[in-house]
């Protein structure tokens, strides 16, 4: 079976990238990491990319002057390379509209927080785990999204429950959950690329896996 492009936007440490080229590295995602796309010059992302052989590309919006020429920059890479799946793994960034309908149920993120809980605009890193924490809930977690022109309003593809317990600060609540959120993320690419995600409105079905066919 062809290997999926795959392109990854991320503003980090890239952890969650980390993960995804781990998947891909040990064969358990059928795809191939293109290209990182990073938009923080000091984003350790980049240099996981590049100490992978993977090109890492630096497009930042102040940098391109304007929302519609960072959009464009966007575009222009993603097609260069040829992606077929785009990953958003730690991308503080509101994408653009044109770039999200260019690419309908092929993009991916991942969200520290059990969708529609603490999530939209404004809540992205800590501030979903202090808000988390100042709401008092019990159960937090993960959440992995198709990308939809309203920020994480996607249908929802994987979640995962982690335990809020007593004491608990954004720090120790966000690494609690961090290794759920690797687990997600590469198991939602690895579904992608089997071709085993229906979408029907809000609804995201995991088809079962197609055998082999006897030689």
């Amino acid at each position: 079976m062809r290997r999926v492009r795959i392109a990854v936007l991320c503003s980090g440490g890239g952890s969650n990238f980390q993960a995804v080229l781990d998947g891909c590295q040990d064969g358990r995602i059928n795809g191939e990491i293109v290209a990182l796309i990073y938009n923080r010059k000091n984003a350790y992302a980049a240099r996981r990319a590049r100490e992978a052989g993977i090109g890492a590309h630096y497009i930042n919006k102040l940098r391109c002057g304007s929302a519609a020429a960072f959009t464009q920059a966007l575009l222009s890479q993603l097609k260069a390379c040829r992606a077929e799946l785009i990953v958003l793994a730690g991308w503080l960034e509101i994408l653009g509209e044109e770039l999200i309908r260019a690419y309908p149920n092929q993009m991916i993120n991942i969200h520290p927080a059990l969708i529609p809980s603490f999530c939209g605009k404004g809540f992205y890193g800590r501030y979903v785990h202090e808000a988390a924490l100042a709401y008092g809930v019990k159960i937090s977690g993960c959440t992995v999204h198709f990308v939809s022109p309203v920020a994480d309003d996607g249908p929802i593809i994987l979640q995962r429950a982690v335990e809020v317990l007593p004491g608990d600060t954004p720090d120790t609540l966000a690494a609690r959950i961090l290794p759920y959120e690797h687990q997600a993320l590469a198991e939602a690419v690895m579904l992608f690329c089997q071709g085993r995600l229906r979408v029907e409105g809000r609804m995201v079905s995991v088809m079962e896996q197609e055998k082999e066919e006897e030689k």
